[in-house]
């Protein structure tokens, strides 16, 4: 184990020493709430804050139906300046909260993301990257007077310009096909089965989808590691960072979101510890990434994947590598090497079960390449 890993690892038995509230939902006010966490005891922090969208009023689609969250107490502030209070204050909290080499990332759109960048700057947080989340299937600008809103904003910042921090390259370049993992995702928003509905309705407006938090976690934290979400929702964090194996905190002020996250995160199933394993060193570029399949569950971690004559069974890890025994790499770069060929075209090579039929991972990227259509 190198001196990073011991650190790490001692600074999560000290994480266990102080009892934090592990796995449970924090209620009330984020900022209080935070204020209970003892400081320097968290790696991450995922913050998904109101946008404050200042849209004055309703918003309606063509046929007359409402569109959700645009006018939501918990997204509405008296002024700028209010909601510049309200934002230094829990960065303030999560600065404090999170250890020497912890991070913080926070999402939002052109409303919020600029006021919320410069706050964390003058607050000693360093940016990283900005990731734009580009929305394969996004809500159309319906009265026609703007471009369509495609995208939302991720900020990755560590606690200072000097301070370090954590971040799996490697597994990030393996989940894209052995690509350089880019500061543009596309990722489709949360729908179908993924969203959680009752009676009909959306249980929370703007669920996030849980590819988006996966290649979060996957690529700035460790198996253990504590992730704190001031604003947990409806727990896509919880649900994420459970499978993931990581630790997981949450503030949520709305009853309705924390008995819906709590049921969520109960039925989640952590990764076995095979399948969590990832990459960790090493053209043609497929439209789609292999790493985008298991983020979008189409192919889950621990998959069993085979060649047409079984001849080599390999399992699926959570950065979309495959291993076979001691052997790992990419579906291309393991199939070329078990063959001892020049090159592979893994996804006609490896196949996976489907209701009790053989079929070639393709058919898996084609069926993404229908979701992110519609």
């Amino acid at each position: 184990m190198g001196v990073i890993e011991t650190t790490r690892a001692r600074a999560r038995q000290f994480a266990e020493a102080i009892e934090l509230p592990l796995g449970q939902i924090l209620d009330g006010d984020c900022v209080e709430a935070m204020r209970r966490l003892p400081t320097a005891s968290v790696d991450l922090v995922f913050a998904d804050p109101p946008y404050n969208l200042q849209l004055g009023g309703d918003l309606n689609r063509p046929d007359g139906s409402h569109v959700d969250a645009v006018t939501d107490h918990w997204d509405q502030f008296d002024s700028f300046a209010v909601y510049d209070r309200f934002t230094r204050e829990w960065l303030t909290e999560a600065k404090r909260v999170l250890k020497p080499d912890g991070a913080l990332w926070v999402i939002g759109s052109y409303h919020n993301i600029f006021r919320v960048g410069a706050i964390l700057q003058d607050l000693g947080f360093w940016i990283l990257n900005d990731i734009v989340w580009r929305k394969s299937n996004p809500m159309p600008n319906f009265k026609g007077t703007r471009f369509t809103n495609a995208h939302e904003t991720l900020i990755w910042a560590s606690q200072g310009e000097k301070a370090k921090y954590h971040f799996n390259y490697r597994a990030m370049k393996t989940l894209n096909d052995e690509l350089q993992m880019r500061s543009d995702w596309v990722l489709p928003i949360c729908n179908g089965a993924e969203r959680l509905k009752e009676g009909g309705h959306k249980v929370h407006p703007t669920q996030k989808p849980e590819s988006l938090l996966y290649r979060v976690l996957l690529s700035t934290t460790e198996k253990g590691d504590v992730v704190l979400d001031p604003f947990f929702g409806t727990g896509t964090t919880g649900a994420v960072a459970k499978r993931l194996g990581r630790h997981w905190i949450g503030c949520e002020r709305e009853g309705v979101y924390r008995d819906a996250a709590l049921k969520r995160i109960e039925k989640e199933l952590p990764l076995d510890e095979s399948a969590l394993t990832t990459m960790q060193s090493a053209r043609s570029a497929p439209k789609v990434a292999f790493g985008a399949l298991v983020e979008a569950g189409l192919i889950a971690p621990g998959t069993q994947v085979f060649d047409k004559k079984r001849r080599w069974v390999a399992t699926v890890r959570a950065d979309g590598s495959l291993a076979y025994g001691a052997q790992t790499g990419s579906i291309h770069g393991l199939g070329k090497d078990l063959q001892g060929a020049p090159s592979c075209n893994g996804w006609s090579f490896w196949h996976y079960e489907v209701d009790g039929e053989a079929k070639p991972i393709d058919a898996a990227r084609q069926l993404y390449l229908l979701s992110v259509e519609d």
